[in-house]
């Protein structure tokens, strides 16, 4: 006999909303422990999502473009061993007794089934938005029937079963919890057993009718002080130009963070609701001087529009032959990102050069001193050690905006730019003031390797306090690395080149690394980079100050 597990998404950091890219899995397929059942992409790596158990995949919960997010149910799984006598004691408990056998067929595969609201974590009380199915309609299995909208995540709730509806016990505003009934299904197969549908109907009902009033009653409350959270979102006397704003707590921070007035934006999810990327259009619409991208917004109230022409629509084709190919998640995330950073913070580059003559020296020595043992010293695990030194005498380029507050922190972890073939993914070196140079180069190389496989984990690109974009390996001499928020500073190394430099008495010849040290200039003045970027310098040129 068999038990059916759950496999739930497990703790993937601070992503919400995950998108499933693949299903690697199918009813009937056979999996071992540790198996991959999905795969997910964040905005910065792949995760595949592994099965706890061994056994046979009993429904897969989740389908590719669902969202997912920690404790969000991705497949049912019939583990051996156990007994499933617990399982078929309510069902025949449900029928009548005379007729043991036809109660336990419509279960399987017909009669009148509830489908009641999954496993959704620690959430209780869910509001629902939006009701997609109504009596009569003919619903497949996994198709979406209520969606519900924590202050985290927007949910669906699909049926367990293909059917027709008989009854929706929800409406929009309930609030419900886990194993709430939301529809009563005619599930395909109860032609086949009509006298058996009927029993365990009113059986069924007469509970299902309680917990449907009890909520119904207090289920306008929660609605009210929704509402009123959401009016102040509409000036005054603009009630009739502008409509209510539907958006989710976490929509509503991500607007406030990019100063966006979410009453201007027109949602084009269900319902009218405003999604993430609803906003992300508006911003785009604003910058780019596009009034038809924020999908019909109304206008700025404070004049906010740069009033840029609009972006140039172009037919390639005219000119030639052309191929096109769509962008990675990883580069339209990012790339949105590093738009709103550089539109928002206002950035100001020092350049300076370090004289590394001796550091270079240092490390080739190393290098073959350590080449039995695997690990290869870079110029980049160096300067990780020598930015922690900087920053722990300048704490200020260890801090980040909260507001009207200035968070120090008293951590040094340091994020260093990796090329992907998806795009770039800044990896975390943590605690790095508490590392050698043996165990930051061993990490740099692990984590390194596990960006360009796409196998990062959440954690492992969080936390950042500085960065670090090095194009040493390919050339140049100086650039503007943009600030990866809500860090406050980063620093960009070009290729280092041999250089006659004046020591008093003649030239000599010394290899010099170029230092672009990018800043935002709301926390951190010009004379304060300069000294920064010096004393890093100086550092370099001489690593036995790391120590003091």
């Amino acid at each position: 006999m068999s038990q059916a597990i759950e496999i739930k998404v497990p703790d993937i950091g601070d992503y919400k909303d995950v998108p499933v890219i693949e299903v690697l899995v199918k009813a009937g397929d056979t999996v071992e422990k540790e198996q991959s059942l999905v795969t997910l992409e964040s905005d910065k790596a792949t995760m595949d999502v592994p099965s706890s158990e061994a056994g046979v995949v009993k429904e897969v919960k989740v389908k590719v473009g669902d969202s997912v997010s920690e404790g969000t149910l991705i497949i049912l799984l019939e583990a051996a061993g156990a007994a499933a006598a617990p399982a078929a004691a309510p069902a025949a408990a449900a029928a009548p007794a005379p007729t043991p056998a036809p109660a336990a067929a419509p279960a399987a595969g017909g009669g009148v089934q509830e489908i009641k609201v999954p496993d959704i974590g620690d959430y209780k009380d869910v509001p629902v938005i939006e009701i997609a199915v109504k009596v009569g309609d003919r619903v497949e299995k996994e198709q979406s029937l209520v969606t519900l909208e924590s202050d985290k995540a927007t949910m669906d709730v699909p049926s367990s079963a293909a059917g027709v509806v008989k009854e929706v016990k929800v409406k929009v505003g309930d609030t419900v919890s886990e194993g709430a009934v939301i529809v009563v299904l005619e599930a395909d197969g109860a032609a086949a057993a009509p006298a058996a549908a009927p029993a365990p109907a009113p059986a069924a009902k007469a509970p299902a009718e309680k917990p449907s009033d009890a909520p119904a009653a207090p289920s306008p409350a929660p609605a009210a002080p929704s509402a009123l959270a959401q009016a102040p979102s509409i000036p005054a006397g603009e009630g009739g130009s502008r409509h209510p704003s539907h958006a989710s707590p976490s929509v509503r921070k991500f607007a406030r963070e990019l100063g966006v007035d979410v009453a201007q934006v027109k949602g084009t999810g269900p319902k009218g609701r405003i999604t993430q990327a609803d906003v992300t259009a508006f911003v785009k619409g604003v910058m780019t001087g596009q009034r038809a991208a924020p999908a019909g917004a109304a206008p700025a109230a404070g004049g906010g529009e740069l009033n840029l022409l609009p972006w140039p629509k172009v037919d390639f084709t005219k000119f030639g032959p052309i191929e096109s190919k769509p962008l990675s998640r990883i580069k339209k995330i990012s790339g949105a990102n590093l738009h709103r950073n550089w539109v928002m913070i206002p950035h100001v580059t020092n350049n300076d050069e370090a004289d590394i003559t001796e550091l270079e020296a240092l490390r080739v020595t190393l290098n073959k001193e350590h080449e039995k043992a695997g690990v290869k010293f870079t110029m980049l695990a160096f300067v990780i050690k020598a930015c922690v030194a900087a920053l722990q005498k300048f704490p200020t380029f260890n801090a980040s905006l909260d507001g009207d507050n200035l968070v120090f922190k008293q951590y040094y972890h340091i994020g260093f730019a990796a090329d992907t073939p998806n795009g770039l993914v800044v990896p975390v070196i943590r605690d790095a003031d508490k590392k050698g140079l043996v165990d930051i180069a061993k990490e740099m190389a692990e984590l390194s390797k596990a960006a360009r496989d796409g196998k990062l984990k959440p954690d492992q690109m969080q936390g950042g306090c500085f960065s670090i974009s090095s194009l040493g390996g390919i050339g140049g001499t100086h650039f503007t690395p943009i600030i990866n928020a809500p860090e406050v500073a980063i620093l960009g190394l070009s290729r280092s080149a041999m250089k006659p430099v004046w020591d008093g008495k003649q030239f000599v010849p010394r290899l010099t690394m170029p230092l672009s040290l990018s800043y935002d200039h709301r926390v951190i003045d010009g004379a304060a980079a300069a000294r920064f970027n010096a004393y890093l310098g100086a550092i370099l040129a001489d690593f036995r100050r790391v120590i003091l």
